[in-house]
Formats: structure tokens, C-alpha cells, sequence
């Protein structure tokens, strides 16, 4: 490595130690059940700093027996953030959650949902149904899904458009707290948030990408985390392992890539888990985070610098593999 290499390689890790110095310190190491809990924003919520990605729930290979189970064991020790949306395995993954959360979980949980609809009708149809399907009368949390595109935005605060159904939904007490979710490039998150601003609107939670990969290209870690904790809006991060496609770079350990996660000052970072082996893994890199020195960053990027370029192994960003808008423009409206 070069002195050019090095040095860079430093700034940006002096940088990720410099934003986890933002987290309060009772939220950067486990409690005494092994798990660590952050607050939400400005909502004052508190919630475990590792979610269940809802999305694996509903995954044809895993039956529901087992969903079940492995969403109430994960409550059971510890996780209090659930994550789903109304297009995951066309309802099953929000039918299952729905499933696990009877019988008194439902009130250990903070419960997210997202919806696709762009326009008001829709939007306000796909409230309801996951409402149905996840079998309780209010989300927690929900959020504008797949906000991908520069003019969604537009949609969505436009006459008609989705943000009335949202904000409607929160009146009647079927919403708490709003936010939305993107994968695809920070800009479109940053108008997302100018638009807000626009119209008054304060968004509780963002979620998007956040591991070792996004720190080297159109990071959303460098452009929209640090707008987050200055507007005191709860960043959501998610793909830690870009579904899989970055534990096959072979350039890090899982644990390595959720300790990289939770060092950053994101309320939650949600994990897709669909066996006893991926919830262990999970629970077992809350119990065993510490804050990581600058030379430890430092070291992470380095290792994982070159593979990052080009987003090789973010194909949610570089390829439409992962925009289900795109392959079911219906659910737009």
C-alpha cells in the first residue's frame, strides 16, 4: 500500500470511529442479556441494535414451524426489533411474523413494515393488508419501501400520492413513527430527505446499505448517515452481507462484517435470519462487539478495498436483481 493508499484508507476510518463516538455510551456494549439497545432517533424509543430481517421468514426452503420458532427464540433472547414488508414472499414472510407475534410477543416488539404503493389508494390498501397479515392493529414503524428512483420522491409527496395515505394512517393510530427505505444511491436518499424538508414532513427512520463494501462506493455511510444523526432521524442499516454476496468476496468473517455494522452509529442494523445457525451467529456478534480502534477500521478497509470497487458484490446498487418495484410495477400504483 501505498502513502496515497494509506492515508486515505486512515481518513475514512478515523471517520467511522469518529461517528460510532456518537453513540451514548451505554449503547455501544451489551447488556447483561447479550444484547445491546439503542434509541431510536429523536423518538426516544429504545431498541435492540440487532433486527430480524422479515424477508427470510418467508423463504420457500424454511417451512413455517420453524419461522415461527426462530422468531420467537430471537425475542426470547433479546431482539426487540422485527422488520418486514407487505411484497416479501408475496405476504407469507408479514403472515408469518403475524403468526409468531400472537400470543403476547406482539407487546415484547417494536414491529416495522414497508409498502410499495406510490399513490394514495395503494398506499392506504397496503397499510391495511400488512395490518391483516401481521395480525395487529398498529405498526410501530412504517416505511416507504424501494425509494430507488430520482422522481420517487416526486410520487410519493405529490397531490394524491402515497405520503397522504401515510400521514393518514398515522392520524387513526395505525402508524406511530414513519420513514422509508432505499438501496440503490445515496442521492436519491438525500432528495428523499430535501423533499421532507420541502413539505414539512420529519422523517422518524431511513433505512439502506450499510458494511464494509458501501464504505468505498456511493456510500451511503459517507453521504446520508452523517445527514441522519444530525437531523436526529434513527438510521436503519441493512445487507450487511449483501445476501451473501459479500461473505463470497472471502475478504471477511460474518461477525467481522456485523462488528464493522454495529460500530457505526445506526439505531439497528437487520440481518436476514432463516436458521439456528444465522440467529446463534447474530446474537453472538451483539454479545462480543466492542467499539473498534481506528487501526482496526482501518485494517477492515484495507483488506476489503479492492473488491469493493465497482460494486462488484453490491448488486443491489449496481443491478436491478434486487428492485421488485421494477419487476412488479403494479405495486406502484
Amino acid at each position: 500500500m501505498d502513502r496515497r493508499d494509506f492515508l486515505k484508507t486512515a481518513t475514512v476510518a478515523a471517520g467511522v470511529v469518529a461517528a460510532a463516538g456518537l453513540l451514548r455510551a451505554e449503547e455501544k456494549t451489551p447488556e447483561a442479556n447479550g444484547m445491546i439497545y439503542r434509541t431510536l432517533g429523536r423518538t426516544g424509543e429504545r431498541v435492540s441494535a440487532i433486527g430480524l430481517g422479515g424477508y427470510h421468514l418467508g423463504k420457500p426452503g424454511l417451512d413455517e414451524a420453524e419461522a415461527i420458532q426462530l422468531t420467537r427464540q430471537a425475542i426470547d433472547r433479546g431482539i426487540t426489533f422485527m422488520d418486514n414488508c407487505w411484497d416479501y414472499n408475496g405476504g407469507v414472510s408479514e403472515q408469518r411474523m403475524g403468526k409468531a407475534l400472537a400470543g403476547g410477543y406482539r407487546n415484547k416488539v417494536f414491529l416495522m413494515s414497508k409498502f410499495d404503493g406510490r399513490t394514495k389508494a395503494a398506499a392506504a390498501q397496503q397499510i391495511d393488508e400488512s395490518l391483516q397479515r401481521l395480525q395487529t392493529d398498529h405498526l410501530d414503524l412504517m416505511q416507504f419501501h424501494e425509494v430507488i428512483r430520482l422522481e420517487d420522491p416526486d410520487r410519493i409527496f405529490a397531490e394524491g400520492g402515497a405520503m397522504e395515505a401515510m400521514l393518514a394512517a398515522q392520524k387513526a393510530g395505525k402508524v406511530r413513527y414513519i420513514g422509508f427505505t432505499g438501496h440503490k444511491d445515496p442521492l436519491v436518499h438525500l432528495r428523499m430527505l430535501e423533499m421532507a424538508r420541502k413539505h414539512d414532513v420529519h422523517f422518524d427512520a431511513v433505512q439502506m446499505p450499510l458494511n464494509v463494501m458501501d464504505a468505498h462506493f456511493r456510500s451511503f455511510q459517507h453521504q446520508v448517515l452523517p445527514v441522519l444523526v444530525k437531523e436526529q432521524i434513527a438510521p436503519l442499516g441493512m445487507k450487511c452481507f449483501g445476501d451473501h454476496h459479500i461473505l463470497q468476496s472471502n475478504t471477511i468473517q460474518p461477525i467481522e462484517g456485523l462488528h464493522y455494522c454495529l460500530n457505526l452509529p445506526v439505531a439497528v442494523q437487520i440481518t436476514g435470519i432463516d436458521s439456528q445457525a444465522v440467529l446463534d451467529q447474530a446474537l453472538e456478534a451483539a454479545r462480543t462487539f466492542k467499539p473498534m480502534s481506528e487501526a482496526a477500521v482501518a485494517s477492515l478497509l484495507e483488506r476489503t478495498k479492492t473488491a469493493a470497487e465497482d460494486g462488484v458484490y453490491e448488486l443491489y446498487k449496481t443491478t436491478a436483481s434486487f428492485d421488485g418495484t421494477a419487476h412488479n410495477p403494479k405495486w406502484l400504483g
